[in-house]
């Protein structure tokens, strides 16, 4: 039998572990491209985030902007409206204080006593003075025009307490019925209609007979309608329409009637 020299046979274990390093060295390798391909993809999808997320604060930034921008242009509308509510509000003052002095003219002006009442010895003269002082037609036009120079100053709370006051000091005078007319007016300025119904309610009750009487019944609708009391509000026109047809306020009630 041939035998082989020492180192051919050894030769066939050497070929064989130089293979498997070859193989070994070339699965390294590959898995190193593996690892570069994969960060690689990872950094393109970090990037394209990064530049979704950099989009979406641009994006977020112009609509604030843009918020801010219709903010202030609603402000500035806010404030235009505002101007012109107040300035609406001062021409209706001036209309119905107008109004108000056309309609006293066609009123009957209170007339002083020719002859002198006999004195009542049993009062004081305080109360004689003050008695006078209450039913002088002077200081009740003094005392009137106070209160609705208030009214028309805008100082509404200061002019309702005067109307009402003066209603109470005179509730006999010609002009207590505007008294209770202004009143009201006065009132619903202050968005109370609750209590400005009542104060029109009253002239229409006490004075229907009274050139503001319609007036009264056409705010007292107004009142009611803001109250969302419809029924009311149209039993109220109803009856201006019935009791004072030729009237301006007529023709509103009519108009609103329509709705």
């Amino acid at each position: 039998m041939l035998r082989l020299p020492g180192s051919a046979r050894l030769l066939p274990i050497v070929l064989l572990f130089a293979l498997l390093g070859v193989r070994d060295a070339q699965a390294g390798l590959f898995d190193d491209e593996e690892a570069r391909r994969q960060i690689k993809d990872l950094s393109i999808k970090a990037n394209e985030r990064l530049d979704i997320v950099a989009k979406g604060q641009i994006e977020l930034a112009n609509q604030i902007q843009a918020l801010r921008e219709e903010n202030s242009r609603l402000r500035g509308q806010v404030e235009t409206l505002t101007y012109e509510l107040e300035a609406a509000k001062k021409r209706q003052q001036d209309f119905y204080v107008d109004l108000d002095g056309r309609l006293r003219k066609l009123e009957p002006q209170p007339a002083a006593s020719a002859e002198p009442k006999p004195a009542d010895e049993s009062k004081s003269p305080v109360v004689e003075t003050a008695r006078k002082a209450a039913s002088d037609p002077a200081a009740e036009a003094r005392q009137y025009e106070a209160a609705l120079n208030l009214f028309r100053a805008n100082k509404l709370k200061e002019a309702a307490a005067a109307f009402d006051a003066f209603a109470k000091t005179h509730p006999d005078s010609s002009l207590t019925p505007s008294a209770y007319y202004w009143l009201g007016n006065a009132h619903y300025s202050l968005r109370d209609c609750k209590k400005a119904i009542e104060a029109h309610r009253v002239v229409v009750n006490k004075w229907p007979a009274n050139a503001k009487a319609p007036d009264a019944l056409l705010n007292m609708a107004t009142c009611q309608q803001e109250l969302a009391d419809a029924k009311g509000a149209k039993s109220t026109l109803e009856a201006l329409v019935a009791k004072y047809p030729d009237s301006s306020a007529a023709a509103t009630a009519r108009q609103r009637l329509k709705k």
